[in-house]
């Protein structure tokens, strides 16, 4: 028994070594649009020096202008790992299954993995719900975002509103991302416009994490201007994923590293997870056969 152990003990060790000599020559993370590339890059440079430390490889960060070019490099093997919406993560599901595997989600203050769009207009605007947006103009994210564009815009047909142009609303536009849609309602660009928040925590404060929270902690924003006017069901946070065809040592050294994140430097996961978190949870497909569903019916 005890040259069994031995033995065992050996081909663990080969086959840990074997992996790690088949490990990655750079590492390269995409950050999804949401605000300025300058500040998604600052957020995660804390990210970028960690994995460089930990792989012993140059690590690179992508922050391309909107979501798709962080799918399309995804696809095409030019990032190795990215934090998707959940929307995005269908699209890439639906172009190449075989493309990235989830891996991590998102957790909540309050243990959950849901967050909300969030429709929001100016205080002093005397909007206070979607029945107020007769005739005026919406603003939306970016077309492969889920809370800036693929719920609601599922949702709130539903609810009575139509989303063709001009039978409801004056007009529904793309801002490029949520920081940009924040930004044009705070300014009066536009009347309305909808975004990201887990929902927990004060309005006060943009929730506890989301892009209004973001907003919020940067100065962009005065949460005191402005109103809720809409809230989506839950939806699912989106996953983190890696390239599937990455060495499955790679793999693991990232999966740890981003999970021991919140307990090693609360700072850098507060800047990847745009607020307040418990830290993150292994997640799988199936929490996002839903989203995919809704995708394939947009797509109709």
């Amino acid at each position: 028994m005890k040259k069994l152990a031995m033995a065992t003990v050996a081909v663990l060790g080969l086959s840990i070594a074997a992996s790690a000599s088949a490990a990655v020559d750079e590492f390269r993370i995409g950050i999804l649009g949401g605000e300025n590339a300058q500040d998604r890059l600052n957020n995660h440079e804390c990210l970028r020096e960690k994995t460089e430390d930990l792989l012993g490889v140059p690590t690179k960060l992508f922050a391309p202008a909107d979501y798709n070019g962080v799918i399309q490099g995804l696809l095409g093997g030019t990032i190795d790992l990215a934090w998707l919406g959940a929307s995005s993560y269908a699209k890439i599901w639906l172009t190449d299954a075989d493309a990235v595997e989830p891996i991590l989600v998102k957790v909540n203050v309050d243990g959950g993995y849901g967050y909300h769009s969030i429709g929001f207009a100016r205080k002093d605007s005397g909007i206070k719900s979607l029945d107020d947006m007769k005739g005026k103009t919406f603003a939306f994210g970016d077309p492969n975002s889920t809370s800036g564009y693929l719920i609601p815009s599922i949702e709130i047909p539903a609810q009575g509103y139509s989303m063709e142009k001009g039978d409801y609303f004056g007009d529904i536009v793309f801002s490029g991302g949520h920081e940009q849609t924040i930004v044009a309602v705070a300014n009066g660009d536009v009347d309305a416009g909808v975004t990201w928040a887990d929902g927990l925590g004060d309005w006060e404060e943009g929730y506890n994490s989301g892009a209004l929270r973001k907003a919020s902690d940067s100065g962009i924003v005065d949460m005191g201007e402005l109103v809720q006017i809409w809230q989506s069901n839950p939806i699912p946070e989106g996953p983190i994923v890696v390239r599937k065809d990455l060495p499955a040592y790679t793999k693991m050294q990232m999966t740890g590293l981003i999970a021991s994140m919140q307990s090693m430097d609360s700072d850098c996961a507060y800047n990847m997870f745009a607020g307040e978190a418990k830290g993150v949870m292994p997640i799988t497909h199936e929490a996002y056969t839903s989203i995919i569903e809704a995708r394939k019916l947009k797509s109709n």
